[in-house]
């Protein structure tokens, strides 16, 4: 199995203020994580590279990218950046945006390049996974959307059937809405209801339009969702999309913000519950697209205590490497000056430390999700039975 983490230093550029939860600092802090606990081999890190335009207008308005340019520029006034959700507490302007988040979608895209070259191949591009972007529009800290981007650009290239998969917190809106009429790439997002959560959308009922009728499969899930409420489903979803869709290849966005510690969301998941996906669909895309797998980051915005683990549980799936229970010393002791709470010792959560519902209260939560399942497979089911044979 070949695989490669996509990164380098470049990509710290993205960085919106000091005071902003999006910190890029959580991508350096894994990846010396990784090569701290001798899971990551020089000859497998890959440069980024910025897209150009050609790339970025795969996905969004040409009047857009220009308006993302004069903006990090500041060869517009700051006001104009509004009618492109620029300038908003979420997503505010700063210098060289526009380079710095076409450096993400240009990494995004040659990690897509890297592992459809030859069979077996795994990339994680660790920056990657901002996918609420919209064609034009920024959103929920993402200026363009680089794995619709990256995307776009395998369906341009190689006519690739995907499946996009999506596990971050929040629910992947903008690919779904820029693939919502496409029946060659289905997206399935599993998330904190929208009821609760940014950005309000992802219900059961979305299922695309047009020939993408039943193309786009989402499974809200409730708040305070915890492993055994949360990872049974969408096991078994994933498990129906691999079945129906029969990629080509697979996008997953492995954003980690549902831990039980993240500071942003209600979910109450641990590094269990991302071992156990990324380990499923690490099984499925080997036995049915010849396991051509694309991982990016996403959300995670307990930067010290979970992200590092979580990605680093994630890397050491895709490069069939044993994780270590303990944390490298040499790691905790470079960090901890720097992070504001004790860094971890061991690299897995012990139960016992998570926050946990009382037993009836998550015996209904995880009855609800069930529900939720059952609710998608029912409106799916005249669907998956016609299947998407016939556009291949």
């Amino acid at each position: 199995m070949d695989v490669a983490l996509f990164w380098d230093e470049r990509l710290l550029a993205y960085r919106f203020h000091p005071e902003h939860p999006f910190n890029p600092r959580r991508w350096e802090v894994t990846v010396d994580l990784l090569r701290a606990a001798n899971l990551v081999r020089p000859e497998e890190i890959h440069s980024s590279v910025v897209a150009d335009d050609e790339v970025l207008t795969l996905v969004h308005t040409r009047g857009y990218v220009e308006a993302v340019r004069a903006l990090s520029e500041e060869a517009v006034s700051p006001w104009e950046g509004g009618r492109w959700g620029l300038g908003t507490e979420d997503n505010p302007i700063f210098p060289g945006m526009h380079e710095a988040a076409a450096r993400i979608v240009g990494t995004t895209c040659r990690a897509a390049a890297w592992v459809m070259e030859q069979p077996h191949r795994r990339a994680f591009a660790i920056a990657g996974g901002l996918h609420h972007a919209h064609r034009d529009r920024a959103s929920g800290f993402c200026i363009y959307n680089d794995v619709a981007v990256a995307i776009a650009w395998l369906r341009r290239a190689y006519d690739a059937r995907v499946l996009y998969l999506d596990i971050d917190a929040h629910h992947g809106d903008g690919v779904q809405a820029i693939f919502y009429d496409s029946p060659h790439v289905l997206t399935v997002s599993t998330h904190e209801t929208g009821r609760f959560l940014f950005p309000g959308s992802g219900f059961v009922d979305e299922l695309g339009e047009g020939q993408g009728y039943g193309f786009s499969w989402n499974l809200p899930v409730e708040p305070f969702s915890d492993d055994d409420a949360w990872a049974p489903p969408v096991l078994e979803l994933l498990e129906g999309a691999f079945d129906f869709f029969r990629p080509d290849v697979v996008v997953l966005q492995a954003g980690c913000d549902g831990h039980a510690f993240d500071p942003l969301t209600h979910l109450y998941a641990s590094t269990s519950f991302y071992e156990a996906v990324v380990q499923r669909v690490v099984a499925l895309a080997d036995a049915i697209c010849d396991g051509r797998l694309l991982v990016t980051g996403g959300g995670g915005y307990a930067i010290w205590q979970v992200v590092p683990r979580v990605w680093g549980l994630v890397w050491g799936i895709l490069a069939e490497r044993a994780v270590p229970d303990a944390v490298p010393e040499v790691w905790r002791t470079r960090w901890q000056t720097e992070a504001p709470l004790r860094l971890p010792e061991r690299w897995r959560d012990n139960p016992a430390e998570l926050p946990r519902l009382p037993p009836a209260a998550r015996t209904e939560i995880a009855a609800r999700n069930r529900r939720a399942l059952e609710t998608l497979r029912r409106v799916l089911a005249p669907l998956r039975e016609r299947g998407p044979t016939s556009i291949r």
